[in-house]
């Protein structure tokens, strides 16, 4: 039982890397998210609604700036609330697509989470490739297409899914 690692096909290099070409793009993504979750979570200065490094100030100094700064705005009536959302949002993406569960949803909370911060936290990055969410945002994307096929809990779940029906 091999749980979506190797199919016991001898399909040569190029199968076996296709199979895993994804697992480097999700390691990252999930440690990076995890990593952003945590240090906002443990940031003392983060988590207010003002100060030097709070989540409130950054809003309203991107707030006119932003594409949708209705987006912003509403973030502005409870940031502190906001920052835990975003958090652990970031938390949560970052360890569903590690372990591989539920790895398509993890995914595309990791594509929204990037498409927000895009339209307002990047957005006035000028050229557009300077900020590093619209990256972030297309990063997630294969992952929301392909799911976490190797080294997951999703495999080992529709493995033994269809064990299940083998059986019957």
């Amino acid at each position: 039982m091999t749980y979506g690692t190797h199919t016991g096909t001898s399909g040569g290099w190029r199968e076996t890397a296709t199979r895993y070409a994804l697992l480097p793009l999700r390691v990252f993504l999930g440690v990076t998210f995890v990593y952003a979750g945590l240090d906002k979570l443990t940031d003392s200065a983060f988590l207010k609604d003002s100060g030097a490094g709070s989540i409130g100030d950054m809003m309203r100094a991107v707030r006119d700036s932003a594409a949708i700064p209705a987006m912003v705005d509403m973030a502005l009536d409870a940031p502190v609330a906001f920052g835990y959302a975003i958090a652990f949002g970031e938390l949560a993406v970052g360890l569903g697509i590690l372990v591989g569960l539920l790895s398509r949803l993890a995914a595309l909370g990791g594509a929204l989470i990037s498409l927000s911060l895009w339209l307002t936290v990047s957005w006035a990055s000028d050229p557009y490739y300077y900020g590093n969410d619209l990256v972030y945002l297309m990063a997630w994307l294969p992952l929301v297409l392909a799911g976490a096929p190797v080294f997951s809990l999703d495999a080992l779940l529709r493995a033994r899914r269809r064990e299940r029906l083998a059986l019957r």
